[in-house]
């Protein structure tokens, strides 16, 4: 890390090399942390393991991800922690520990984008790149108050990124403000292929009711004027008509076995050490057969159908980004099982069906911040950051 210290814990403790940028570019002036799955010239990728930093290698060539933005102007800082292999939602690494959430003390930052949130939202750097297979780059946008955009995907090159599932993972990034965010979007995104307005915005009745009760609720809601201001609401939906759960599912599956085939034959190879809830689910991705793989990929074609036909060219989904606030440090057993059930539910819809969503810091609930989110046609990334500075701006 280049900076003289770090309270938040968000960093990897890396000796500090400099990492050449230009002196000029759109991005001149701001300073960035970057996610350490990240290949970046002169530092070694960890993913969030002691095992896998030992054997890395040092990078010679960035991620084009990174390069751009250093070609941009960027200032590179340092890399920053991410739960083990990005397996996880929690922040809470085994090896290296959780950083700290300042929005909300006692809280987990979220995962597996924690070091990427947590510096930001530390005020460390300006934005930072996080990565979104199943909410890494979402949830800790709302737990962080955060904005935090899940891209369409395939839109940004994410080569040299060590990969989770490759048929969701994303490349996001943080920031705490909407012009800095929209900056970092202009370099990483290039230009919509439709310039059709967003102008109307669903709800998505289903997804609302994962929230973990009222109080919740009526945060989320109390974010809707705002929306209504910029985007003609055109009525409540159910998102899901074989429910929730079901896509939940297959989303799990076809995540577990594209992780296996990433990752299993070093695992079987090395018998790493793992953290509580990633071991498990390493253990589980093992399990998962071709067959119930394909299965499941007939059923995504079902359900980027539905998406397509909600939203068609010119409408958003208005959702919260997470059932609650940032569960305590500490929460295990079933309240967590089950709050990661809800989360889940709720943010595989857009990774299901390829698109782009952004989540906003429009809600709080016991001081404590939650994102609500905007989910758009494939493709319009950038007119929904453009739609997010309008509502950010009141």
């Amino acid at each position: 890390m280049l900076l003289a210290n770090d309270p938040v814990h968000a960093f990897v403790d890396y000796p500090a090399v400099e990492v050449p940028s230009s002196p000029t570019g759109p991005l001149s002036g701001l300073t960035m942390a970057i996610k350490d799955l990240y290949d970046v010239a002169g530092y070694p990728t960890g993913v969030g393991h002691p095992l896998k930093r030992a054997e890395s290698d040092i990078k010679t060539v960035s991620a084009p991800s990174v390069q751009i933005l250093l070609d941009a102007g960027a200032r590179f800082v340092g890399k920053v922690h991410t739960d083990e292999f990005a397996y996880s939602m929690n922040g809470e690494n085994h090896h290296y520990g959780t950083p700290v959430n300042v929005r909300a003390p006692g809280r987990i930052p979220g995962g597996s984008s924690s070091g990427s949130a947590t510096a930001v939202s530390g005020g460390l750097v300006d934005f930072a790149l996080g990565s979104d297979t199943g909410g890494s780059v979402r949830a800790p946008a709302s737990y962080n108050g955060l904005i935090g955009l899940r891209p369409t995907h395939g839109r940004i090159d994410i080569s040299r990124v060590a990969p989770l599932a490759e048929s969701f993972d994303t490349v996001g990034w943080f920031a705490r403000d909407a012009e800095t965010f929209a900056r970092v979007g202009e370099v990483l995104l290039g230009e919509d292929k439709s310039d059709t307005p967003l102008t109307r915005f669903l709800v998505g009745d289903d997804i609302h009711a994962l929230l973990l009760g009222d109080l919740e609720e009526a945060a989320v809601r109390s974010a809707a004027p705002r929306i209504a201001a910029h985007l003609q609401p055109a009525g409540a939906v159910i998102v899901a008509p074989d429910g929730l759960a079901a896509w939940r599912m297959i989303f799990r599956t076809m995540q577990a076995y594209e992780a296996w085939e990433a990752n299993g034959e070093w695992i079987q190879s090395r018998q790493p050490s793992f953290g509580p809830g990633v071991r498990e689910r390493f253990e589980w991705a093992s399990h998962v057969t071709r067959e119930e793989y394909d299965a499941a990929a007939v059923r995504r074609a079902q359900v980027r159908a539905r998406l397509n036909d909600l939203l068609g060219d010119d409408t958003v989904l208005a959702i919260p980004t997470t059932p609650g606030i940032a569960p305590r440090i500490g929460l295990g057993g079933d309240e967590l099982e089950s709050y990661r059930n809800r989360a889940l539910s709720m943010l595989c819809t857009a990774g299901l069906a390829g698109l782009p969503q952004i989540s906003l810091p429009l809600a709080e609930h016991e001081g404590c911040p939650l994102g609500v989110s905007l989910i758009a046609p494939a493709g319009r990334d950038r007119a929904l950051i453009e739609l997010a500075t309008k509502i950010m701006a009141g």
